[in-house]
């Protein structure tokens, strides 16, 4: 079994391309829905969130654990991977490299929450990756709590993000980095502002590749999907076709309650 975490929603967009990629794996999937979002929490907190999830999906038997959360890579991957050294943790990280790579502008810009974009471990990709380019990272405070609410319209919203966007593309940024797993599904709102002046960078693909390169055997299995959330597990599932994953839902258990 592979199991993959998120503090809410945002990861099933990195579930998606790991079901995509091992259509026949056994997953599993963990909300923390008690305590989403992460992004304005503090790093002690997160870190200690991801040890405790992380340590039950270790006794679910779960041979690969994917951290499908931008913050919670950023504050606690190394953690998770000291605590379990036994198991291969796959963390989550913003698009840095490839978006230096394929920037003509020479201009790259990060959407992130407040957490990530404050973060040590987004520098270093930065100073690592990016020193080539000129580098925005902007803070999104909100959005993955409408995601969450799956509140994903709207006229408010919509000015909202293209408030953010809008300077960022005048400015020439050519690449635009989606910093969190949860703005994977705010793509219908910011592919029509990029569209013909910039691309949406999203790593769940890449994510999932290196899943299939960890998993071995564990890539063969009976295609279950086990849901679990520490809040409204209800939400959990009714979500899947909201966000247009309607075959993940057919593939799902009925998502349980875990106080984890």
């Amino acid at each position: 079994m592979i199991g993959v975490f998120d503090s809410g929603l945002g990861g099933l967009s990195v579930l998606a391309a790991i079901a995509r990629a091992l259509p026949r794996a056994d997953l599993a999937y963990y909300a923390d829905t008690a305590h989403v979002p992460y992004g304005s929490k503090p790093d002690d907190f997160i870190r200690e969130r991801v040890l405790t999830i992380g340590r039950h999906l270790a006794a679910l038997n779960c041979k690969v654990i994917v951290v499908a959360c931008n913050t919670a890579t950023a504050a606690a991957v190394d953690a998770l991977r000291q605590a379990l050294p036994h198991i291969p943790v796959v963390g989550v990280e913003p698009g840095i490299k490839p978006a230096a790579a394929a920037s003509r502008s020479r201009h790259i810009a990060v959407l992130a929450t407040e957490s990530t974009a404050r973060s040590e471990r987004l520098a270093k990709l930065i100073h690592t990756h990016a020193t080539s380019v000129k580098v925005q990272v902007e803070p999104c405070p909100g959005w993955a709590t409408r995601v969450e609410s799956l509140q994903l319209d709207g006229a408010e919203f919509a000015a909202e993000v293209a408030a953010k966007v809008s300077p960022l593309l005048l400015a020439g940024a050519d690449q635009l980095v989606l910093g969190c797993t949860h703005y994977s599904f705010l793509s219908p709102l910011l592919q029509p502002l990029v569209d013909g002046r910039a691309e949406l960078v999203d790593v769940a693909d890449a994510v999932a590749r290196q899943v299939l390169r960890l998993s071995g055997a564990h890539a063969e299995g009976h295609a279950t999907l086990k849901l679990f959330a520490s809040a409204h597990p209800e939400r959990l599932h009714a979500a899947l076709p909201r966000l247009g994953l309607h075959w993940l839902a057919e593939r799902a258990n009925s998502a349980m309650l875990h106080h984890a």
